[in-house]
């Protein structure tokens, strides 16, 4: 099925469908591969002994701390494993590494969506142009990830709407520039020190007047803590409602994977500002903490929509939480 938009399913092409899986799948790997490495892979080991006992329980929360899954997720986890262990009356250890890695997809696949773009087959149609509403701290690999994005719309055949609304920086509006070009997307953008909420209402416009399935507007890198950048935020949320007042339809909100439980306060801040819907976890492939996937659905209730595992313009895919903790222990 088409990633983005919502197509009748005799036109849905087979072939796309399985390119799109095993795309997903590859990323999922790469995404895992260090956690794995790091973490994941002594639970082979730890379950090999063969005995079920509180040694055990304690090697196995070792490895999910250790991966920054968070004591209270952690806890939580191995507290459902432990008593579905009960339950059905199991002895062999072996079984435990099942019923882990079925905790840990439950854990990902219940938190609901929030936005209206990237829901399930059962949510309605998504609005058109959907207007996606990107923040972040500074270096969190934000504007690389819009072009990503628009990326991934544009291989569908969708006509994409970039905002430069980093106007801080006249670099950063030429940076997006860069990017739109190599993925086709078209920009809209004013001078450098313009308003930024003037540049999220005029590419709304552009993207209505040209038939654009998404507007992905840019904002400026902030830190979570800085209250009038967090007022700023707020402002351009107030004007894109004005433009379209069922808008914005996803926040999604881009975090360094490689910061581990500080990804945690980020969010929180983030969310209590503009309401995020969604996160974007960028280099996931370059830490072997990529357990903050878990604290983040369990803590915040937010889902992880992307995942980021490079600089290429390929480089960003659909979370897939079941062939993610595949990953985790193959």
């Amino acid at each position: 099925m088409p990633l983005f938009r919502r197509r009748p399913k005799e036109a849905e092409d087979p072939e796309q469908i399985a390119e799109e899986k095993a795309r997903a799948e590859a990323k999922s790997e790469a995404a895992a591969a260090r956690t794995r490495r790091g973490w994941f892979g002594r639970v082979a080991g730890i379950l090999d002994r063969g005995t079920i006992d509180e040694e055990l329980w304690l090697e196995l929360e070792e490895v999910l701390l250790g991966a920054d899954v968070g004591l209270k997720t952690a806890e939580k986890i191995l507290d459902q494993v432990k008593e579905r262990v009960q339950k059905e009356h199991l002895r062999d250890a072996h079984d435990v590494r099942r019923l882990l890695k079925e905790a840990l997809v439950a854990l990902l696949a219940a938190v609901p969506p929030r936005g209206r773009l990237w829901n399930d087959d059962g949510a309605p149609p998504p609005p058109q142009p959907g207007v996606i509403l990107v923040v972040g701290v500074n270096g969190s690999g934000k504007t690389t990830s819009i072009a990503k994005l628009a990326h991934l719309y544009g291989r569908e055949g969708e006509r994409v709407v970039v905002a430069a609304g980093d106007t801080f920086r006249a670099a950063a509006i030429d940076q997006l520039k860069t990017w739109a070009d190599r993925v086709g997307a078209q920009v809209v953008a004013h001078r450098e020190g313009a308003d930024p909420s003037a540049v999220a209402f005029d590419a709304i416009g552009a993207a209505q007047s040209r038939d654009a399935a998404v507007v992905i507007i840019d904002t400026a890198g902030r830190l979570h803590t800085k209250f009038n950048l967090m007022e700023e935020l707020r402002k351009v949320r107030r004007v894109i409602e004005r433009k379209d007042p069922t808008a914005p339809h996803e926040v999604l909100l881009v975090l360094d994977a490689t910061t581990g439980q500080n990804a945690l306060i980020q969010a929180k801040a983030f969310a209590e500002a503009v309401d995020v819907t969604a996160i974007a976890l960028t280099k996931l492939d370059g830490t072997a903490k990529g357990g903050i996937v878990f604290a983040i659905a369990d803590d915040l209730g937010l889902p992880v929509r992307f995942v980021g595992t490079g600089e290429g313009e390929d480089d960003l895919s659909p979370f897939d939480p079941e062939a993610f903790v595949d990953a985790l222990f193959e």
